[in-house]
C-alpha cells in the first residue's frame, strides 16, 4: 500500500492524529505532541511531514538538537527564534544574554513566553523540535514551561524523543488537556514489501521481502540501510540466497541499531551484550548484579530493547530473530566475553543458581575454580540423560585437579580421592556415550594409588560386559580382580563383580575366592552377576550341565525391585543368556535377552541394550529366522556406532552379514563386510565371529578354499582362549561343507569328529560326544616332541623357545584335551600320534 503522505508508510493513525491537531491549530487552540520511539522508527519523518499539513500562513519554527550542543545554554531556543526575530521583540531580547546563562531565571522564561505570544498574535505558530532529549538544560526548562502555558494560544508544539526518555519529559508536563503522545509502530509486512520493491525498482521475491522484514523488525531506517547493502552487494531480488542475506542483515543491525543504543541508552546496550554473551534466558537478577544497576533499571532496559525490536515481549528475554545475537557478539572483544562469563559464574555461584548454569560459564571463561560446581553439574546433567554435557563438566573438573598443589601429604591424599571419584563419575557417563572413552577412565581408576580395595570399588561401578569387547577394556578389571583376590579378606560384592567381568574376558582371576564367597548364602545382585558370567565360561568350555544349572539360577532370580530384591545386573543376564544359547536352551535364552533389553532401556544403558540385540540376533539365527536376526543386528550396529565402539560394531556387522547370506543377499553382505570397522584389539571371540562371517560370504560365492582357511583360523582363535564348545561359533559344520565342496571328504569327516548332534524336534542338543580339539601349529610341534619323550627343556632348545613358553603351551594343550599330565598325552591325541611321531 502507498500512504497518501508522501514517503510515509504504515503511519495512517499518526498522521490522522496530527491532522486533528492541525485542525485545532486552525481554530486557535493549542496542542503539545510528543513523538516517541526507537531510533530509525520514523519520528523525524513524521515531524518533517507536519509542515505539509499546516495552513499556508502558519509560522514554522524548527530546531534539531544534538549532543554536541547540549552544553551551550539556550542553543535550542536560539535555533527556534533567531531566524524570525533576530534580536528583539518589543525591545526585549528573546534569548537571554550571557549574564543569564548560568540558569534559566523566571524572568528569562517570561521573556521567551512573551516572544511566543507576540508571534502567535495574528497567525498560528508551529514549533517543531527534533531529538529534544539532546537539548541544553535551559532550553528543556523553557520547553516544559511554555508547554504548560499555551491554553489560549494557536500554537502547535511537537517534539521527538527516544523511547528511553518518554517518561522523563512527558511526566513533567502533567495531565495537560491538549497533550498528545504518539508511538509510531514498526512497519507491517505489506509496507516493508512495498518499500523493498520501490528500492529495487521492481517486484522482489517474497522470501527476500519476508527476510528483510524479519531482519529490520519493521524499523524503516534499518530497512533502508539493509536494502542499500543488498543492492551494493548485488543480491538478486528475484532469486535471493538466504545464507547471503543473513550476514548482511547482521552487519546492518550491528552498525545501526546497536550503535544507537550505545549512544542513547547505555543500560540497554549493556543488557543486550549480557544477554548475547550469557544467553537470552539469563535471570534478570544476574544481569542486575552484573551491571550493578538493579532489577528495576534492568527491566526498563529490557523494555527499551523490546521496543527497538531486538527482544521479544514476554517474561523470557528472547531475541526477536536469529541475526541479533551474532551481530551483538561481533562487537564484543574476546577478552570481554571471557571476563563477562567469569563474572557471571561468580554471581551465579553467590546466588546459589543451579550448578549446570554456573558450570557453563565456568567452562567458557576457563576459570581456575569451581571443582564442586562442576562435579554437581555433572551429576545434574547425567541425572537427566544429558551425558554429553556431563562429560564436558567432569573433564573440566579433572583438568582443574591437574594443576599443581602445594605438595602436602594431606593435600595429595585428598586430590587422589577427588581424582578417583571424578574419574569414576566420568567413566559412568562415558558408558552411555563413548565406550572407548570409558575404557580409558577404567584404566585410570585401576592406576589409582589409593589401594586395591578403593580401586576395586571404583571399577565395580564401571563393570559392564560391553567393556570387555576390547582387550584393553578387560585388562583393568582382570588386574584389580587379581589384586583383590590376594587380600586376606576381600570385599565380597566387589570381588564377585570384578570376577564376573574377568570371566567374560576369558580369564579366571579371583575365581576360587569368588566361588567360595558366593556359595552357601542366598544370591544377591553381585552373586547373580558372578553366576551368569560363570555359566557363560562353563558353556564355552563345554561343561553343559554346570552352564545350564547356573544360568537357570540367574533366570530364576528377581526381575525387578518389586520382587523383593534388586534385579540381576546386566553381566549376569548377558552371561546366562549366552550360556543357554550355547547349550541349546533357546527359549529361556530369548526370555533372558528380552529381559536384558528392557532392564537396560529402563536404566538408559545403551551398551547393554546393544548386547541384548546381539544375543537376540544369535538366537534368531539359530532358529532360522534370518529376517529377525538381521533386524536385531542392524539395531545393534546403530547403537555401536552411536557409542563409538568398533569392537561391538564388528560383531554387529558380522551378525548382519551372516543373516544377509541366509536371505540370499550375498552382495550386500560382502559390501557390509568390506566397510566393516577394524576389529583392532577386539576380544578373540569377536574376531572369531568376524572370521566366520567372512568365511560364510566366501563360501556363498564359491570360494571354498578361502572359506576353509577363514573357518580354521576362527577355530584356532577360539581354542587359544579356551572356547572349546563348538556350539559357541558353528564354524565346524561350515568348514566341513566347504571341504566337501572341494572334494575332501576325509577332511570334512575329521573336522566334524566330536561335534555335538542335536536330536530331531528339539533345540536342546544331546550330551556332546568327546571332541577332537584342534591344536595350533605351535602346540602340535610341542606335543610331537613331548610324545617322543623330550623334556620341557629339550623341547625349548629344539624349538628355540624359553622353557616358560613351552610350559605355557603344554598347559593349553592339557586344557584343550582334558588331561592332566604328559603321560596322558599320547592317548588323548589318538590317531594324531602317528602323524606327530
Amino acid at each position: 500500500m502507498h500512504s497518501p503522505n508522501g514517503d510515509l508508510y504504515h503511519r495512517e493513525r499518526e498522521t490522522a492524529l496530527l491532522r486533528e491537531a492541525v485542525d485545532e491549530l486552525a481554530l486557535g487552540r493549542p496542542t503539545v505532541a510528543t513523538v516517541h520511539g526507537t531510533r530509525g522508527i520514523g519520528k523525524s519523518a513524521l515531524l518533517n511531514a507536519i509542515p505539509g499539513m499546516l495552513p499556508p500562513h502558519t509560522l514554522v519554527l524548527r530546531a534539531r538538537c544534538h549532543p554536541s550542543e547540549s552544553q551551550f545554554p539556550y542553543s535550542m531556543v536560539s535555533q527556534l527564534f533567531d531566524p524570525v526575530l533576530g534580536g528583539a521583540v518589543g525591545g526585549e531580547a528573546p534569548v537571554p544574554g550571557p549574564e543569564q546563562e548560568g540558569r534559566p531565571t523566571h524572568e528569562a522564561l517570561l521573556t521567551l513566553l512573551r516572544a511566543t505570544r507576540s508571534l502567535a498574535v495574528d497567525r498560528p505558530v508551529a514549533i517543531l523540535v527534533d531529538d529534544l532529549i539532546y537539548a541544553d538544560e535551559p532550553s528543556l526548562r523553557w520547553f516544559s514551561y511554555i508547554a504548560r502555558r499555551l491554553d489560549d494560544l494557536p500554537v502547535l508544539l511537537v517534539a521527538t524523543l527516544p523511547a528511553s526518555a518518554a517518561a522523563q519529559v512527558t511526566d513533567e508536563l502533567g495531565p495537560l488537556p491538549y497533550l498528545l503522545r504518539l508511538w509510531p509502530e514498526p512497519l507491517c509486512e505489506t509496507c516493508t514489501t512495498e518499500l523493498v520493491d520501490r528500492s529495487f525498482d521492481s517486484p522482489v521475491d517474497q522470501e527476500l521481502a519476508a527476510l528483510c522484514h524479519t531482519l529490520a523488525h519493521g524499523n524503516p531506517l534499518v530497512l533502508h540501510d539493509l536494502v542499500t547493502r543488498l543492492r551494493r552487494t548485488h543480491v538478486p531480488p528475484g532469486a535471493p540466497d538466504p545464507d547471503q542475506v543473513l550476514p548482511i542483515g547482521s552487519q546492518a543491525l550491528s552498525e545501526t541499531v546497536l550503535a544507537w543504543l550505545d549512544e542513547d541508552d547505555p543500560a540497554a546496550s549493556e543488557l543486550l551484550t549480557q544477554l548475547a554473551v550469557l544467553g537470552p534466558d539469563t535471570d534478570p537478577a544476574v544481569c542486575g548484579a552484573l551491571s550493578q544497576r538493579g532489577e528495576v533499571h534492568e527491566q526498563q532496559a529490557r523494555e527499551t530493547l523490546v521496543r527497538a525490536g531486538l527482544l521479544e515481549a514476554g517474561p523470557a528475554a528472547r531475541f526477536a530473530h536469529c541475526a541479533v545475537r551474532p551481530a551483538v557478539l561481533a562487537r564484543v572483544p574476546a577478552h570481554e566475553r571471557l571476563e563477562l562469563h567469569g563474572r557471571a559464574a561468580a554471581v551465579l555461584a553467590r546466588l546459589g543458581a543451579p550448578a549446570r548454569q554456573t558450570a557453563e560459564h565456568l567452562l567458557k571463561a576457563g576459570c581456575g575454580w569451581g571443582l564442586d560446581v562442576l562435579r554437581g553439574a555433572g551429576a545434574q546433567a547425567a541425572g537427566v540423560g544429558d551425558h554429553e554435557s556431563a562429560a564436558r563438566y567432569l573433564r573440566r573438573a579433572l583438568a582443574l585437579l591437574d594443576e599443581p598443589g602445594d605438595g602436602a601429604d594431606e593435600d595429595a591424599q585428598e586430590r587422589a580421592e577427588s581424582f578417583l571419584d571424578l574419574t569414576v563419575r566420568l567413566g559412568a557417563v562415558e558408558l552411555h556415550r563413548d565406550l572407548d572413552a570409558c575404557v580409558r577412565q577404567a584404566s585410570a581408576a585401576a592406576d589409582s594409588p589409593l589401594g586395591p580395595v578403593r580401586r576395586a570399588e571404583a571399577l565395580a561401578r564401571l563393570a559392564s560386559p560391553a567393556l570387555v569387547a576390547r582387550v584393553e577394556g578387560a585388562q583393568p578389571f582382570v588386574r584389580v580382580c587379581g589384586e583383590l583376590a590376594a587380600l586376606a579378606a576381600p570385599p565380597r560384592e566387589h570381588l564377585l563383580r570384578l570376577t564376573a567381568q574377568s570371566l567374560l574376558t576369558g580369564h579366571r582371576a579371583g575365581l576360587r575366592r569368588a566361588a567360595r564367597l558366593a556359595a552357601g548364602v542366598p544370591w544377591d545382585t553381585a552373586a547373580l552377576s558372578f553366576g551368569g558370567a560363570l555359566a557363560a565360561a562353563a558353556a564355552a568350555s563345554g561343561r553343559f550341565g554346570t552352564a545350564r544349572r547356573m544360568a537357570h539360577r540367574v533366570a530364576a532370580g528377581p526381575s525387578s525391585a518389586a520382587d523383593g530384591a534388586a534385579p540381576a545386573t546386566t553381566a549376569g543376564l548377558v552371561g546366562a543368556a549366552l550360556a543357554l544359547t550355547w547349550t541349546g536352551d533357546l527359549g529361556v535364552a530369548a526370555v533372558l535377552a528380552d529381559r536384558l533389553i528392557s532392564t537396560a532401556r529402563a536404566a538408559d544403558d545403551l551398551a547393554s541394550v546393544l548386547l541384548g540385540h546381539l544375543i537376540c540376533g544369535e538366537i534368531h539365527h539359530r532358529r532360522g529366522e534370518a529376517t529377525s536376526a538381521l533386524a536385531d543386528a542392524e539395531t545393534a550396529l546403530r547403537l555401536a556406532r552411536r557409542l563409538g565402539t568398533s569392537a561391538l560394531a564388528c560383531a554387529a556387522v558380522s551378525s548382519a552379514a551372516r543373516a544377509l547370506v541366509v536371505l540370499g543377499k550375498v552382495g550386500e553382505a560382502a559390501a557390509l563386510l568390506a566397510d566393516e570397522p577394524s576389529a583392532g584389539d577386539a576380544h578373540p571371540f569377536i574376531k572369531a565371529l568376524s572370521l566366520q562371517a567372512h568365511g560364510t560370504v566366501a563360501a556363498a560365492r564359491g570360494r571354498h578354499a578361502e572359506a576353509v582357511g577363514l573357518f580354521l583360523d576362527c577355530g584356532h582363535r577360539l581354542a587359544l582362549r579356551g572356547i572349546t564348545n563348538p556350539a559357541c561359533v558353528t564354524w565346524r559344520a561350515q568348514a566341513a561343507q566347504s571341504y566337501l565342496a572341494l572334494g575332501e571328504v576325509s577332511a570334512a569327516e575329521t573336522i566334524l569328529n566330536g561335534a555335538p548332534q542335536e536330536p530331531a524336534g528339539t533345540d536342546r542338543p544331546a550330551a556332546p560326544a568327546p571332541e577332537r580339539t584342534l591344536l595350533s601349529p605351535a602346540e602340535l610341534r610341542v606335543a610331537g616332541l613331548v610324545v617322543r619323550g623330550c623334556s620341557s627343556l629339550e623341547v625349548a632348545e629344539k624349538l628355540f623357545l624359553s622353557k616358560r613358553t613351552v610350559d605355557t603351551h603344554l598347559g593349553r594343550i592339557y586344557r584343550k584335551l582334558g588331561i592332566h599330565s604328559r603321560h596322558e598325552l599320547a592317548g588323548a591325541l589318538g590317531e594324531e600320534v602317528e602323524v606327530l611321531v
